[in-house]
C-alpha cells in the first residue's frame, strides 16, 4: 500500500514542474503564493500553471516583436507594448 502512494506523489511532481502543455517552468511557485498571502488571497491548484502559461505567451510575444523591430535582443519595451 504504501507504494502505491509513493507513485502517485512521483506522478503529481512530474506533471507540476514542467509538462508539455505549460513548457518549462519559468516561476518560482513559492514566491509567487507568498505574495499571494501577503495580499490575502490563497492560491489555487491551477494557478503557478496559469502564470507558467502566460509567462511564455508574453516571452514568445515579446521575441516576435524584436524580430519584427529587426532586433535579436528583446528590450523592456517589447514586454508592454503589445
Amino acid at each position: 500500500m504504501a507504494r502505491k502512494a509513493k507513485k502517485k506523489t512521483a506522478a503529481r511532481r512530474k506533471t507540476t514542474r514542467g509538462s508539455k502543455k505549460t513548457g518549462e517552468v519559468l516561476v518560482v511557485g513559492s514566491k509567487v503564493k507568498a505574495l499571494l498571502k501577503k495580499r490575502g488571497c490563497n492560491t489555487g491548484g491551477d494557478a503557478i500553471s496559469g502564470l507558467n502559461m502566460w509567462l511564455h505567451w508574453l516571452v514568445d510575444q515579446s521575441a516576435s516583436r524584436a524580430k519584427a523591430n529587426g532586433r535579436k535582443t528583446v528590450r523592456a519595451h517589447d514586454f508592454i507594448s503589445m
